[in-house]
């Protein structure tokens, strides 16, 4: 894909409040409880095809337990952990349960079906464990089309359509590129339209700017 120009406005930290639930409703409200201290279960395991938003809602949870003041330990990509890196999160669930605190892990399976070892997929398994499912096209363009009135912009279906079938899929970044179209239009004078993505997406776009 042509270099987009996404550098015009960063897209928004990770939250759970910029995080489109669609069918994870309840993952979503378990993690705030447990990033908020609130949660009676004090493990929480998320797995789910690249591109389903674990690594956002780790950030997030992060990012909230420290406003709340809350222990959190987070683990990401747990599939890809090396015999030292698993020994070392073992021993965190370990001093975790003894002493207090959350875990939020994630990986690309559920914990037995990971080949880690099974003592550590074990404790991965103490608490609730979350399938994420990734925003079907239809939830997307919902997404970008409330994002779109958030920011007053007249976003014509052919529009989105053109990001659902060229653009990479992740909403984040999707997101990101229609703030960008936003200012392009804004910076440009003109209308949203189909040509003026094509024309934001080119890479000498800014030198052609009026």
């Amino acid at each position: 894909m042509k270099q987009l120009l996404l550098d015009i406005q960063p897209a928004p930290a990770p939250t759970l409040e910029n995080f489109v639930p669609g069918r994870n409703a309840e993952a979503l409200h378990s993690l705030y409880l447990a990033a908020t201290g609130r949660a009676d279960v004090r493990f929480v395991y998320l797995w789910g095809a690249t591109g389903s938003g674990k690594s956002h809602l780790l950030q997030a949870c992060a990012a909230l337990a420290r406003e709340h003041d809350v222990k959190l330990v987070t683990a990401d990509d747990v599939h890809a952990l090396d015999a030292a890196a698993q020994q070392t999160l073992f021993n965190t669930c370990n001093q975790l349960k003894e002493n207090g605190g959350t875990l939020i892990a994630a990986g690309e399976a559920a914990p037995m079906r990971m080949g880690l070892r099974d003592d550590l997929a074990t404790r991965l398994s103490w608490g609730l464990t979350y399938q994420l499912h990734p925003l079907t096209d239809k939830e997307k363009a919902q997404a970008l089309r409330a994002h779109a009135e958030e920011r007053n912009m007249k976003l014509p279906d052919e529009v989105i359509d053109y990001f659902l079938r060229h653009l990479r899929r992740d909403l984040p970044t999707l997101m990101a590129t229609l703030d960008a179209l936003d200012i392009w239009s804004l910076t440009t004078k003109r209308a949203i339209t189909l040509p003026l993505l094509r024309e934001m997406l080119q890479p000498d776009a800014r030198e052609k700017t009026p």
